[in-house]
């Protein structure tokens, strides 16, 4: 995944995120997941961005050059995945969300202390921990790196469009994808699947 990619809309790479490979190497250990839940957040007009007040020490990273992770720390327990979108300057993330599990399972399970596969990486702070994300990743150039990187993974054939979990602000924005036949989602876009 080039430069290019991250460089455009942030809702638009949010979507063309789904169905695509996120790999975290570990020593000669390959963790991976095909991204099936993505949030898209922008700058000042979106009042649920943290760039929305402006440059801090922690929103630095979304106004940086796009294809960048920022890992961020939340609720003082979990890490959460982000890779930056748009031109240099112009603030924009998107949250990976949920991946189903393709490589090092039983590794990533083990790092869960999960039991279901389902449930390994089923949300933004669950999939954190099954790959080892945290915030010494903050800032990785994930189309360079060779320890978070992207690659092509497979087609999402129904994709489906929400309003975004846990916001306040910025409800309005259907800014949230999914691959709509995924059991590998979040617990909560699984209830609402299986009970439309």
């Amino acid at each position: 995944m080039g430069r290019r990619f991250f460089q455009r809309y942030t809702p638009e790479v949010a979507r063309g995120l789904l169905g695509v490979k996120l790999v975290r190497v570990l020593g000669k250990a390959r963790l991976s997941g095909i991204i099936v839940e993505t949030e898209a957040y922008r700058g000042w007009r979106d009042p649920a961005s943290h760039a929305y007040r402006g440059i801090t020490e922690r929103s630095r990273v979304m106004f940086g050059r796009p294809g960048h992770a920022y890992v961020y720390f939340i609720y003082g327990f979990h890490n959460c995945l982000n890779l930056t979108t748009e031109p240099e300057g112009v603030p924009g993330a998107v949250l990976i969300r949920a991946l189903e599990p393709s490589e090092g399972v039983e590794t990533m399970m083990k790092n869960r202390k999960a039991i279901a596969t389902a449930d390994i990486s089923s949300g933004p702070g669950k999939l954190t921990q099954a790959l080892s994300i945290d915030r010494a990743l903050n800032g990785e150039d994930v189309v360079t790196s060779e320890r978070l990187f992207l690659e092509r993974g497979r087609k999402v054939e129904r994709a489906g469009v929400s309003s975004r979990v846990g916001v306040k602000r910025g409800k309005r924005f259907k800014w949230r994808f999914f691959d709509a036949e995924s059991s590998h989602v979040s617990m909560e876009m699984r209830q609402r699947l299986q009970n439309p």
